[in-house]
């Protein structure tokens, strides 16, 4: 999808910065060895060898002499290793893959039709939320499926035609399209707050892949954009600041306040459903709420 907005009766349009980076293939490598993937995870989890060893049941010679190539694991013993060190599936696959071994989760699409139960109880929850909007991304905040109240909330804050599909499956990155210029941003009145909470996301993700990853790039890329960086280090000092971050969007004669909520699905054992999340948006005064439910009758 290269052009996203264009105002009616222009010829000139507005083109949104596409995710950009290669398909993932399930099998990216971070590190060049288990070793130092072994040694970079404990670290993030603040673990000493000792505690580790402990937790795994091994020893903690045979930890030191994975951590220093001297030894080379079991598939059984880099699952419990990636169990104990609470890894996201993804990184126990690249774990595996280190070791020389074949990932032992599956990333599969949501129209894989073993996939279909969850497809469906994603399609519930979005149906339950209008008329207020709902999102799901994964975990690098990729568009993957939106309500109708979503939909229309962001052609009316891109000034896109109502007959233009916004395109799901990955192809339009939330976090980018927040924090570009020719996105949301414009209409974003505590731009600075939201940017910050937003980017906090795709920095996890960072931290938690390590360097090299998709994650690390496109972390990159945002930060490089104008004004995101200096606004990541501005604290939000808002004495009268409610429990949760309000965003406040303002376009026209239109003023709303918002809210949003993520949610996760429990225990899953696949690569892409542990990725998922699903942002809802709720309105945080009555002004917003009755805006969306006059939107929802036209």
């Amino acid at each position: 999808m290269e052009n996203l907005r264009m105002h009616a009766g222009e010829q000139q349009a507005v083109r949104l910065p596409r995710p950009g980076a290669p398909a993932r293939t399930g099998r990216e490598r971070y590190f060049s060895d288990f070793s130092s993937a072994l040694r970079y995870w404990r670290e993030k989890r603040n673990m000493s060898q000792l505690r580790l060893s402990a937790e795994a049941d091994v020893s903690q010679r045979h930890i030191s002499f994975l951590e220093s190539g001297r030894a080379q694991p079991s598939r059984e013993l880099v699952l419990r290793l990636g169990t104990v060190l609470d890894m996201p599936l993804r990184q126990r696959n690249v774990m595996l893959l280190c070791a020389g071994f074949a990932p032992a989760y599956q990333e599969r699409s949501l129209s894989d039709p073993e996939l279909g139960a969850v497809k469906h109880a994603l399609d519930l929850m979005l149906e339950q939320q209008a008329p207020y909007p709902a999102l799901v991304v994964d975990r690098l905040w990729n568009l993957v499926m939106a309500n109708g109240p979503a939909n229309m909330f962001f052609k009316w804050l891109l000034d896109m035609p109502a007959d233009q599909p916004i395109p799901g499956g990955g192809e339009v990155n939330v976090v980018r399209l927040t924090l570009s210029a020719e996105g949301a941003r414009r209409h974003i009145v505590n731009w600075n707050a939201v940017s910050s909470d937003a980017l906090q996301w795709i920095q996890r993700e960072a931290i938690g892949d390590g360097p090299g990853s998709e994650a690390t790039h496109l972390l990159d890329e945002l930060l490089a954009m104008p004004g995101v960086s200096a606004a990541t280090r501005t604290p939000n000092l808002d004495s009268s600041a409610l429990p949760f971050l309000a965003v406040k969007i303002r376009k026209e004669d239109v003023e709303l306040n918002l809210f949003t909520t993520i949610t996760t699905l429990g225990t899953p054992h696949d690569v892409t459903v542990h990725e998922l999340r699903i942002e809802s948006y709720f309105p945080a005064d009555a002004p917003t709420a009755d805006w969306f439910k006059a939107s929802a009758k036209r």
